[in-house]
C-alpha cells in the first residue's frame, strides 16, 4: 500500500475486497427451520432495517426465507415490495381467522428465495381482538400454531424471520412462542442499553413459562458512527456483557441502507456495493456460520 494512498481510496480498496469475500462465501443451511424473532421495544434502532436486509442477504445466499411481518406499521412489507394495503390478506388473518399461513404468503421481488406474510393496519387493533374473541389459553400460541402447521405441511424455508412491533405486547409474545432464538438490534448510541433488562426479563419469563427453546442467540450493532468516542464505547460495552451472542460485524451508518426502502427494495439490490449492504452481507454469513457452529 502506497504511503500515499489517500483514506477514501484506502476504504474503497477495503469495501471491494470485503464484497468480494461476501460474495464467494458460501455459508451452510441450518439442519432445521431456523425461527428467529428480531425484537427491540425501542424504536428506531434499526430493527425492520435489519429485518429486511438480512433476509434478502439470506435469500442471496442461497436459503430460502419467510419474512413474517407482525408490525402493524407494515415497513418491512413495503421494503421486500409486497402490497400490503387495507383489504389485503396477511398475518391478521392468521391470527385472528385462523387462516393458513400458505394462503397469505407472498413472493417477494427481491428474490425468488424470499416470501412475505405481509401486515396491514388491521393488525393494530388485533391484540384487543385476541383478548375479546379467542379463548385465553390460546392467545400467546396463535402464531406458534400457524408456523407449525405451516411445515408439517412439507413447506421447509431455511429460515422464518419475524419482525415484531415495537412492544412488548400480544403480537411479541406470539413471536417469542414461535420463535427459538432472538435476534436483538442494538444501536451504537447514547441510552442503546436502556430497557435491555426488560426486555431479557420478558424472554426469560417466555422460556420458564411458554417456550423453553427459546434463547438470545444474536445482537446486532446497528447505526455505527466510527467518527464518534460514544459509537465505539457502546460497541465495547455490549460485547464486554454478551460477548457470545454479539456479532464482530457492526452495520454503520449508510445512506443507501435509510433510502432503499422508498424505492420498495432492501440495500442488497438497491446497491450491493454499498458498505451497508456488505455488512447486511456479512452479517447474515456470520449469523449462518454461526447456527451451524452451536448445531442449529
Amino acid at each position: 500500500m502506497s504511503i500515499n494512498e489517500t483514506p477514501l481510496a484506502r476504504d474503497l480498496a477495503d469495501s471491494t475486497r470485503r464484497l468480494a469475500a461476501a460474495n464467494a462465501a458460501q455459508p451452510p443451511k441450518p439442519k432445521h427451520t431456523r425461527i428467529i424473532s428480531l425484537s427491540n421495544q425501542k424504536g428506531g434502532v434499526g430493527k425492520t432495517t435489519s429485518t429486511v436486509n438480512l433476509a434478502a442477504a439470506l435469500a442471496d445466499k442461497g436459503m430460502k426465507v419467510l419474512v413474517i411481518d407482525l408490525d402493524p406499521q407494515g415497513n418491512a412489507s413495503t421494503a421486500l415490495g409486497i402490497p400490503h394495503q387495507e383489504g389485503t390478506a396477511g398475518i391478521y388473518e392468521v391470527l385472528i381467522d385462523g387462516t393458513e399461513l400458505v394462503d397469505v404468503v407472498q413472493q417477494s421481488p427481491e428474490s425468488p428465495n424470499l416470501a412475505v406474510v405481509p401486515a396491514t393496519i388491521d393488525l393494530a387493533g388485533a391484540e384487543i381482538e385476541i383478548v375479546t374473541q379467542i379463548a385465553r389459553e390460546k392467545w400467546h400460541s396463535l402464531l406458534k400454531t400457524a408456523i407449525d402447521n405451516y411445515l408439517l405441511a412439507g413447506n421447509a424455508p431455511d429460515y422464518v424471520l419475524i419482525d415484531c412491533p415495537p412492544s412488548l405486547g400480544l403480537l411479541t409474545v406470539n413471536a417469542f412462542v414461535a420463535a427459538r432464538e432472538v435476534l436483538l438490534p442494538i444501536q451504537c448510541e447514547y441510552y442503546a442499553l436502556e430497557g435491555l433488562s426488560q426486555l431479557l426479563r420478558n424472554i426469560e419469563r417466555i422460556q420458564q413459562a411458554l417456550n423453553p427453546q427459546l434463547v438470545l442467540s444474536t445482537i446486532l450493532l446497528t447505526m455505527y458512527d466510527s467518527r464518534t468516542k460514544l459509537a465505539s464505547q457502546v460497541v465495547d460495552d455490549v460485547r464486554e456483557h454478551f460477548a457470545s451472542q454479539t456479532l464482530n460485524v457492526v452495520i454503520p451508518r449508510n445512506v443507501r441502507v435509510s433510502e432503499a426502502p422508498s424505492f420498495g427494495r432492501t440495500v442488497i439490490s438497491h446497491d450491493r456495493s454499498s458498505i451497508g449492504a456488505i455488512s447486511y452481507l456479512e452479517a447474515a454469513i456470520e449469523i449462518a456460520q454461526r447456527g451451524a457452529q452451536n448445531g442449529r
